[in-house]
Order: C-alpha cells, then sequence, then structure tokens
C-alpha cells in the first residue's frame, strides 16, 4: 500500500476520450450514476462452508497478494488498479484500463 503524495502528476493529451467528453451527446449521458466496485478476489466455497464461518475465519481467495485488483463498473471490467492511502482512507491507483473490447464484452454479457 502507498501513499497518494507519491503519485506523479499527468499532463492528460488530447485522445479520444478526452475529445468524447466534450461532445454534447455524451454530456446528456455524463450524470448518470454508475457502481464502481473493486474485486479483490474471489473462491467457491459449498454451502456448508460458509455457515461454517465465524469470528476470525480467513477465506483464501484465487489471486496472489500483489496481484492487481479488478475494477468493476456496473459489473464490467473496466481497469486494474492497486490499493493506496489517502488522507487515512483506501483508494485505487489506475494501473491499467481494460481493452475497449474487454469493457463492451462486460456490457453485452449483462445485455
Amino acid at each position: 500500500m502507498s501513499d497518494m503524495s507519491e503519485a506523479p502528476r499527468m499532463e492528460r493529451a488530447e485522445d479520444p476520450v478526452s475529445r468524447m467528453t466534450n461532445n454534447r451527446h455524451f454530456k446528456l449521458l455524463a450524470d448518470i450514476p454508475v457502481r464502481m466496485s473493486v474485486e479483490v478476489g474471489s473462491t467457491s466455497l459449498r454451502l456448508a462452508e460458509v455457515m461454517d464461518l465465524a469470528e476470525g475465519s480467513i477465506v483464501e481467495l484465487d489471486r496472489q497478494a500483489d496481484d492487481l485488483l479488478d475494477i468493476m463498473v456496473n459489473g464490467a471490467l473496466i481497469a486494474k488498479g492497486e490499493v493506496v492511502t489517502v488522507n487515512g482512507r483506501y483508494g485505487i491507483r489506475i494501473v491499467d484500463i481494460a481493452a475497449t473490447e474487454t469493457r463492451l464484452a462486460g456490457i453485452e454479457r449483462r445485455g
């Protein structure tokens, strides 16, 4: 885990996303709320194993401790990141943006 004060400031070059945000059609959608979540990992358990969980139980997940976390928007993978702290609270530093095909596949799955 690292502190956000270490994060370099980057200047944004004009890119397709910047051009899209200037589009009036995009601005119609810009205020729609979406749910962002971060997935640390997952596992599969039998119901009996879930019922046996108690305070102090440990559930092993399917990721290594140094793997990047999945950043999801409305259930679709949009990026990968790492945990940071910001003023004593958790945050996520975006490390890698998912390819367009990956993001769209997540949307089509739910359609």
